[in-house]
C-alpha cells in the first residue's frame, strides 16, 4: 500500500508490471527511464539477467511527479520475472503493490501463456490477501509490430472481460508505443485513489 511520510512529505506508490515471459515489462522500464529527462528525477534501473529469462528479480525505478496535497509523489516501478520457476520472487515483488500494468503479448502463440500470467497474478494477490478488483491495473497489448498478432477486441475478450473494464492500451514498447500511456493512466488511476481516499487521512 502507499507509504505517506508526513516527515518528508512524500507519498511512495508502488507500480508493479506484470504478465508471461519475454512479453515486454523490462522493455517499459527501460524506455521510460531512458525518457526522464532529469537524472535527479530517476533512481538507477537495476537489471538482473539469467539465462532463461531477462529480469530474475526486479528492476527499481523512483521516478519524482507532481505534488498532491503537499506531498511529493515518488513512483517506484518493479517487474516480475516472467518465467513460472520465480513466482515465489513474484509473491515477493507483489508485496505492498498499489497498481499493476498487465503486459501482454500480442502474438497468437503467446494468449494461453498470457491468460495463465493473468491467473497467476490473480493467484498470487489471493496468497497476500489482496483482491484484483481492489486494485487499480491497466492492460498493455504488446508486440502490436508483430507479424502474427490477435485482434485487440479478441484479447480484450481473453483479458477484459469482466463486469468493470479496465484502460487497455496497444503498444510497441520497443519503440515507447504505449509505454508512456499505460504509465500516464495507472498513476493518473492512483492518483485518484489517494485524493478520494488517502487524501482525506492527512
Amino acid at each position: 500500500m502507499a507509504i505517506i511520510n508526513q516527515a518528508t512529505k512524500e507519498l511512495q506508490v508502488k507500480i508493479v508490471y506484470y504478465g508471461p515471459g519475454k512479453g515486454g515489462k523490462t522493455t517499459n522500464l527501460e524506455q521510460v527511464h531512458a525518457n526522464v529527462q532529469n537524472v535527479h528525477e530517476k533512481g538507477k534501473l537495476v537489471s538482473l539477467a539469467t539465462s532463461s529469462d531477462r529480469t530474475l528479480f526486479f528492476d527499481f525505478l523512483p521516478i519524482e511527479a507532481m505534488a498532491i496535497k503537499g506531498f511529493k509523489t515518488k513512483f517506484q516501478l518493479y517487474t516480475v520475472p516472467g518465467q513460472v520457476i520465480y513466482n515465489t520472487t513474484r509473491q515477493l515483488v507483489l508485496r505492498g503493490v498499489d497498481g499493476i500494468v498487465f503486459v501482454a503479448d500480442s502474438q497468437y502463440e503467446k494468449m494461453a501463456e498470457n491468460v495463465e500470467s493473468f491467473q497467476n497474478l490473480e493467484d498470487n494477490l489471493k496468497s497476500l490477501k489482496m483482491n484484483i478488483a481492489d486494485i487499480p491495473y491497466v492492460l498493455q497489448y504488446n508486440k502490436r509490430d508483430m507479424a502474427n498478432i490477435a485482434p485487440v477486441e479478441y484479447m480484450e475478450f481473453l483479458l477484459n472481460n469482466r463486469e468493470v473494464q479496465v484502460p487497455s492500451f496497444s503498444g510497441v514498447a520497443s519503440k515507447s508505443e504505449g509505454v508512456f500511456e499505460s504509465l500516464n493512466m495507472i498513476t493518473r488511476m492512483l492518483l485518484n485513489k489517494f485524493i478520494n481516499e488517502g487524501g482525506r487521512k492527512q
